[in-house]
């Protein structure tokens, strides 16, 4: 009688405790953008020789990413990506270190050769939506102040990276709880800017 009840509490136990993971930034708290933030410096994983980037501006359009292009820490579902102007994006230190991921891709990943760490993402395509803008993930920063998680993009996309589809309700339902409103695509204004940018050119 004892071990039934013991079995019980434990089941219990373990299922109040489980906990759906996204990523780091936003699994624990998301903190407010610090009115004023003019920007810092991403650094790479490395300890000798990082790869050091300095954003002089406040980033836009954070959020958490599903795709497979993304880079993300280990463990992390997901990745989390900001965007910011690309003439506020200079490298600092060891840029001999970076080489593009896949230069096919409409996004060139610029990372690290030594670590893998992805310090930004440029597209060189001017007749892209996104021309001008490049792609960053600010918790390589040590500066607090960067505007946080505003949604989650591409969600169903983890699928394809090993997420099995029966977790995704949860996942989903965690967004939410977050207050990461979760889009198969981008968001609703990026989406509008891209159909805003196809129309003109049309």
């Amino acid at each position: 009688m004892l071990i039934m009840i013991s079995k019980i509490l434990s089941f219990f136990q373990t299922k109040k405790t489980t906990k759906v993971l996204i990523h780091p930034s936003v699994d624990n708290n998301r903190f407010p953008e610090l009115p004023g933030f003019t920007g810092g410096s991403l650094t790479c994983h490395c300890k000798k020789k990082p790869v050091i980037v300095k954003l002089s501006s406040q980033t836009a359009h954070n959020h958490v990413c599903g795709c497979s292009k993304c880079w993300k820490p280990k463990g992390a579902v997901f990745s989390q990506v900001a965007v910011i102007s690309r003439e506020n994006v200079k490298v600092t230190a060891n840029e001999n270190k970076l080489v593009v991921v896949d230069a096919q891709a409409a996004i060139n990943r610029y990372a690290c050769k030594d670590c893998g760490v992805h310090m930004y993402g440029r597209i060189h395509n001017e007749a892209h939506p996104f021309f001008g803008l490049d792609f960053v993930h600010t918790e390589l920063s040590k500066q607090s102040g960067w505007a946080p998680a505003e949604f989650a993009a591409f969600v169903s996309s983890i699928i394809e990276t090993g997420t099995n589809p029966q977790d995704m309700p949860a996942i989903r339902e965690r967004l939410l709880e977050l207050g990461l409103e979760p889009y198969d695509c981008l968001s609703p204004d990026l989406m509008d800017a891209i159909a805003a940018h196809v129309a003109k050119k049309a």
